[in-house]
Order: structure tokens, then C-alpha cells, then sequence
């Protein structure tokens, strides 16, 4: 019987840490014995305690309950490890700071890989004034469209929503260098790095979108 966390990922992470049953224990709030029972699989800690185990054996709340630990992994969160995952079912985006683990209309949602754009999802990223503008020739029907814009600098994220029957394009205001990430709903994630920063440009007012 499969449960959400194996006594194997508790013993092996303590163990790495070297850590006794009696410190893991203390760190958590709970009995030596209790860690025992994990351990040995006569018993799972209540999904309350979860946040501050992982904490105590130095991995995040993903990696402990998969068993998936990456050593030596920059566990801060930092935007450029930007992770996009799209909800097959109903559209929806989450952005993360890194692997997670979501989960949407009861399915588990995948990290998106980011692509460079072919022929058919090449977008133009132009500087106007203060902004970036991207266009692409892309179809926009409730069938085939480009679902979401975002554009990913060091410190920020600035994500545009797109629908079936608006225009491919979309802009955002520059904050810095930084990517600029397009979804197909068909074909999936698409990225391209944003042109350098030179001198303002002294282009006219940005185009009217529609």
C-alpha cells in the first residue's frame, strides 16, 4: 500500500544530516519513539508536522514527499529557475520559483519546458519607449491560441493573460534584461531573452492593442 510519505525518505534524510531519532524528534515537537514508528513504517507524522519536519531534515515539502532530494541545489527561491505549470483541464498557470509540486482539477500539473521558438512561434520583441512589445503571427481561435505572456527578469514577473480572438501580442514595461515566455496551448512553452538595453528609443507611441 502506497503512502504519501515512505519510512525510507525519513531514515535515509536523518541519516544524511546525522541526526538522532531523539534530535529529529526534539526539532519537530514529537517523541523519539513517534520518529521510530515512521521509520520503521508502523506509522506516518500527521501532514500538520510535514512543513516542520522538512525543515528539521533540510529539504523542501516537495522533495520529502516524493523522495526526489536534489543535493547541493539552490533551495532559495530565484526567478531565474522559474517554473511555469499549465492545467491541461481548465488553463490555469502557477509560477514557481523553482520545482514544486501543484496539482489542479484532481490532476498533477508538470513543469512546462521552455522551447526555442520554431518558424511557427517565432515572436519579434521590439523596444518602444519604455516598453517591450512582442508581436507573433500565431493563430488566436478557441482551438489553437497563445494562452499567456510573461516576462521574467532577476526580481520580477510580469504575466499577461491571453484569450482566443485577441491579437498575438501583448507588452510590458522594462524593468531590466530579462525572458520573455509564450504558451501554445497546442505546442507548449516557448522563451527567447529580451534584446539589450541601449538608450531609450525615439520611436512613436507603441501601437494601439486590440
Amino acid at each position: 500500500m502506497n503512502t504519501y510519505l515512505a519510512a525510507d525518505t525519513i531514515r535515509t534524510l536523518r541519516e544524511a544530516r546525522a541526526l538522532t531519532q531523539r534530535e529529529l524528534a526534539t526539532a519537530v515537537g514529537v517523541t523519539d519513539k513517534a520518529v521510530s514508528k515512521w521509520e520503521s513504517g508502523r506509522g506516518l507524522p500527521d501532514i500538520s508536522l510535514i512543513e516542520g519536519l522538512a525543515a528539521a531534515l533540510g529539504v523542501s515539502v516537495a522533495e520529502l514527499l516524493s523522495g526526489d532530494v536534489r543535493q547541493n541545489a539552490n533551495r532559495a527561491g530565484n526567478m531565474a529557475r522559474s517554473r511555469f505549470y499549465v492545467c491541461p483541464i481548465c488553463g490555469n498557470v502557477v509560477h514557481a520559483m523553482g520545482e514544486g509540486s501543484f496539482s489542479c482539477c484532481g490532476s498533477q500539473l508538470l513543469p512546462q519546458e521552455a522551447e526555442t521558438p520554431d518558424d511557427a512561434h517565432a515572436f519579434t520583441i521590439e523596444r518602444i519607449e519604455d516598453d517591450w512589445y512582442m508581436t507573433l503571427d500565431h493563430p488566436m481561435t478557441k482551438q489553437h491560441f497563445i494562452s499567456f505572456a510573461a516576462y521574467v527578469t532577476t526580481d520580477g514577473l510580469h504575466l499577461k493573460k491571453l484569450y482566443p480572438e485577441m491579437q498575438a501580442q501583448t507588452r510590458f514595461h522594462i524593468t531590466g534584461p530579462g525572458t520573455i515566455y509564450l504558451f501554445c496551448n497546442r505546442h507548449g512553452l516557448f522563451a527567447q531573452r529580451t534584446p539589450k538595453i541601449a538608450r531609450p528609443s525615439s520611436a512613436g507611441k507603441l501601437p494601439a492593442l486590440r
